[in-house]
């Protein structure tokens, strides 16, 4: 089946994953920030997820280049890690845990944001992003996202 090409988002030039959906034959925004590797980190992550489904993922890449929006080549999968010679430490858990939802809670805050029009941030806005991150619950980050939405909507 021969894919399109994923259309380009909306807004000032930025770091966004977009990924296609077969069912829908649509591309829907997976992650998207100032930054590249947050978006990287997400679309490693949700790969991960949907090929544990059994589903196939394609993924397009966009960010900034000269100013205007560029299509990047979409990275490729991680290697699986190679099994470990025994149980990992009981420390190191927890704390990648902590790092993983705090990532996630930010990309949950910039698409809250991104869907309210507010794509470029300034250095302040982007270290407010990163306080409410490691500050607020994922319940709490995702109301305040959606409030971000529905306010955007009713522009």
């Amino acid at each position: 089946m021969e894919k399109r090409r994923p259309p380009c988002p909306p807004g000032a030039p930025r770091w966004v994953a977009m990924f296609h959906q077969p069912a829908q034959d649509s591309w829907t925004v997976g992650a998207q920030s100032p930054d590249r590797a947050p978006v990287l980190y997400a679309v490693a992550d949700m790969t991960h997820t949907v090929r544990a489904r059994g589903e196939e993922v394609t993924v397009a890449l966009w960010g900034p280049e000269d100013g205007a929006w560029h299509l990047f080549d979409a990275p490729a999968a991680p290697a699986p890690a190679p099994p470990a010679d025994g149980p990992a430490p009981a420390v190191a858990e927890p704390a990648k845990l902590a790092e993983r939802m705090t990532d996630r809670r930010h990309q949950v805050l910039m698409a809250g944001l991104g869907k309210a029009g507010l794509y470029d941030l300034s250095a302040e806005d982007g270290e407010a992003v990163r306080t409410m991150a490691d500050l607020l619950d994922e319940p709490t980050v995702r109301r305040v996202a959606h409030w971000l939405s529905v306010a955007a909507g009713a522009r």
